[in-house]
């Protein structure tokens, strides 16, 4: 039995990657780590990850190409705004037959792969609060009509979950599109989620055996960087409401970038092995919704002239 972890990159995050893979060999240094790359863009990364950390190229890049292009078309090319996250369901079919897939806008805290010693009793595991805030970027209220709030209690945020190879088969994604694609009022994609409402309503109907590690007998740490709950033990948080260690950080929806939540902890991981540069690159600013809106409308009036 092989096991192993999947993350997702392009050369646009290398920053992130680097900070990542610096974070999970922090703890271990001999779990096999495979790039699925997120579009054509990934040699530079790739070439940095395999040299510092052993990271390997998924083998078949024609096979992720392929089932990105067919889940896409099944809800129509234009529908999704980042239609390149579904690339990571490629997960099912690689070389693992336990895997742990990671959004490389996460840094680890523990051995992190030792979670899915909880696979003797389970077939899917999450990790995360997501369930509590509600159905917001997963469904719509319409979801009740065919799960029971006990059931949603197993929502998850698609940053961080683990399974077992071909769990899932190729024709059950394409089946499971196709009865999303035609019911899209179950799903809540206001705010440009796009993998997240799909693989949770995948999960919920199709593995039985599910298990999110919060919600154990001794409850357990929450890891999103917007939270308010945590305190700090040095490059490390613990979480104040259960007393625990965080087992990893999510910058879910925050751009990360000097001033947002504990950018120090991000920056340590980043530079653990080289320089820290005087002035990190800048980014884009961020637009909010009415910006967005605006700029719209003035590219609207311009058509006319």
């Amino acid at each position: 039995m092989t096991r192993g972890i999947y993350i997702t990159a392009n050369d646009k995050f290398t920053d992130q990657a680097i900070a990542l893979l610096n974070s999970i060999r922090a703890y271990d240094n001999e779990t096999p780590v495979v790039l699925i790359p997120y579009d054509n863009n990934y040699h530079q990364v790739a070439e940095r990850l395999q040299q510092d950390y052993g990271v390997q190229v998924y083998e078949d890049l024609d096979f992720i190409e392929r089932l990105s292009i067919k889940l896409q078309q099944i809800f129509g090319e234009k529908f999704f705004a980042r239609p390149n996250q579904f690339r990571k369901q490629a997960c099912w079919f690689g070389p693992f037959d336990e895997f742990l897939y990671i959004d490389t806008d996460i840094v680890v805290f523990e051995k992190i792969i030792d979670n899915l010693n909880y696979f003797s009793n389970y077939d899917f595991l999450c990790c995360d609060y997501q369930h509590a805030g509600g159905l917001t970027n997963v469904f719509t209220p319409e979801i009740y009509n065919v799960f029971s709030p006990e059931e949603l209690k197993d929502m998850f945020n698609g940053g961080w979950w683990a399974s077992k190879k071909n769990l899932i088969s190729e024709q059950d994604l394409y089946e499971t599109f196709a009865e999303c694609a035609a019911h899209p009022e179950y799903f809540d994609f206001s705010q440009k989620t796009s993998d997240q409402p799909i693989i949770n309503y995948m999960i919920l109907k199709r593995i039985k055996r599910r298990f999110n590690l919060v919600l154990g007998e001794n409850k357990g740490p929450g890891n999103w960087a917007g939270s308010q709950n945590f305190k700090r033990d040095g490059y490390r948080l613990i979480d104040i409401n259960v007393n625990q260690p965080l087992q990893y950080l999510h910058w879910a929806g925050i751009r990360i970038e000097p001033g947002c939540p504990y950018w120090d902890i991000w920056e340590y991981y980043r530079y653990l092995h080289e320089p820290k540069p005087d002035i990190f690159p800048p980014s884009q600013p961020v637009q909010n919704p009415f910006q967005k809106f605006i700029k719209k409308l003035k590219n609207q009036f311009q058509s006319f002239f």
